[in-house]
């Protein structure tokens, strides 16, 4: 605030430098959408790690694709994943939850539906008109809550401290309960089941992953922070994949596509990925083949086939960890860890005829191992010429504009005007700057490299009585060298003269 000079002598007064800082968001958090054998069903879960997934959604299992990806995506060098378990729900056979009550006091009931919470135990501890809980889960105790009430107005009351600190079970009260006489103890809950697999490219996979509305299935990401990448693995339906890239095209999200298991390679080579899939939203997806053998480790580490979009989106993780998203997510250091071979072995004949029709291959080399060798989008097919061909630069680009919206909500409300104006100009500009310094541009200097530009060429009056102020980026992208051509010249043995 101004200062107020009242004496003879030197006043300091701190002023505002105008540089609000924007921060790069995140890259590389990727939500796996599958069925599982147990886990929340309402809403996405963020998990930091395998040993994560294995507390919460069971670990492996043999009937979960969504299990084996998730662990080879950690495996190949990613850190952070939301799980969406998709269940079946209103089907011949739903899952259930296990439950059990005790006759005027309380019902028990599992955290989440499947056969899982049949191992639950929930002994009841009595002293007085107050009780405690103990949950066991497979005989081993997990939680233990002590000096509870059934008062709704004590801070103890069972209902809000279970609600909130149990992640095993919850309850209901029954009517009129009160406190039992004695203890209940060894109170097995009951009940609970699978219900059918969700295989995915099934009608029923389909209709739980697309199922309308925020709060259901895919939707169930609508309300998360941020995600960066999308995979359901071993899903190849086309028209599930469109939904799907349409999805991710609104959230400024990119999905990892497979393909189908049974695909032969001289249908992709006349038909490519399929043209159901690559329109206008295939700009935020990319399509890899084929599948890739792995140590099973639930069947002694004899191999299985696996879809690639664990394995890619790890190696996504990994590539923007130690070089940038810019950085294309192929080539001889985006090595598979964990897999031990393909189940379509492609010559370098093979692979140039399907990287033009944006597949990206994944190969097996003697010295590099098994390896990403492409970085096309669905919408990179030669004879498109997108402009959003490759995959890092439209990662780029949605890496720029989900920083700059993010970091650019202050602008709301401010006066829309030359000094307004000038502050969005150095803010975005100190913003790309950061990245031209991190290589992310093409160009030797920042002129070349990108501009910002925001002042009455656009925004005009107009713009400024309708309330819009307008902002513009360019930024010159660096492409990957798909084709390295070397020339080699033989010297003619110089004359003596």
């Amino acid at each position: 605030m101004p200062v107020t000079p009242t004496y003879p002598g030197v006043y300091i007064q701190e002023i505002p430098s105008g540089v609000r800082t924007i921060t790069g968001v995140a890259t590389s958090i990727t939500a796996f959408v599958g069925w599982a054998k147990q886990g929340p069903t309402t809403q996405a879960q963020l998990i930091l790690s395998w040993s994560d997934f294995q507390r919460q959604f069971g670990g492996l299992d043999a009937n979960s694709l969504l299990s084996y990806a998730v662990y080879q995506f950690f495996n190949n060098g990613g850190s952070q994943a939301y799980i969406v378990r998709l269940t079946e729900q209103a089907g011949a056979n739903p899952a259930k939850t296990a439950s059990h009550t005790i006759t005027n006091f309380l019902t028990f009931s599992a955290a989440n539906p499947g056969g899982w919470g049949n191992a639950i135990q929930v002994d009841v501890k009595v002293s007085g008109n107050r009780f405690g809980i103990i949950v066991r889960y497979q005989g081993t105790q997990v939680e233990s809550f002590m000096n509870l009430s059934l008062d709704k107005n004590d801070p103890n009351f069972v209902i809000s401290v279970l609600g909130q600190g149990s992640q095993f079970i919850q309850t209901t009260l029954e009517a009129t309960p009160s406190v039992p006489g004695s203890d209940q103890l060894n109170q097995s809950l009951a009940g609970g089941a699978d219900g059918d697999v969700l295989n995915p490219g099934t009608a029923d996979f389909h209709t739980v992953l697309n199922a309308g509305g925020s709060g259901t299935g895919v939707h169930l990401l609508d309300t998360i922070p941020l995600f960066n990448l999308l995979a359901v693995p071993g899903e190849t339906d086309a028209t599930t994949i469109q939904t799907l890239e349409s999805y991710c095209r609104k959230e400024r999200a990119f999905l990892i596509a497979d393909s189908s298991p049974t695909v032969s390679l001289a249908t992709l080579e006349v038909s490519g990925p399929g043209s159901a899939i690559t329109g206008d939203d295939s700009i935020n997806a990319a399509f890899y083949f084929p599948w890739i053998q792995a140590a099973d480790p639930l069947q002694q580490n004899r191999t299985g086939l696996f879809p690639p979009s664990g394995f890619v989106a790890g190696i996504y993780a990994r590539t923007d960890a130690s070089r940038g998203v810019w950085k294309a997510p192929a080539g001889s250091d985006a090595s598979l860890t964990g897999a031990v071979g393909l189940s379509v072995v492609l010559t370098d004949d093979q692979n140039g005829i399907l990287n033009p029709e944006a597949i990206n291959c994944i190969r097996s080399f003697p010295v590099y191992g098994i390896v990403v060798w492409g970085a096309r989008t669905l919408r990179g097919n030669d004879q498109i010429g997108s402009e959003w061909k490759y995959v890092p630069v439209r990662r780029l680009a949605l890496y720029i504009e989900e920083s700059l919206y993010r970091g650019t909500q202050w602008v709301v409300f401010e006066p829309n005007d030359a000094p307004l104006w000038a502050q969005i100009r150095l803010n975005v500009g100190a913003f790309m700057q950061d990245l031209f310094r991190k290589g992310a541009f093409q160009g030797s200097s920042p002129k070349d490299a990108y501009f910002v530009k925001c002042d009455s060429e656009t925004t005009t009056q107009n713009d400024i009585t309708l309330g819009i102020v307008n902002i513009l980026v360019g930024f010159a992208p660096l492409k990957p060298a798909e084709f390295v051509i070397i020339q080699i010249q033989q010297m003619a043995g110089q004359l003596q003269s």
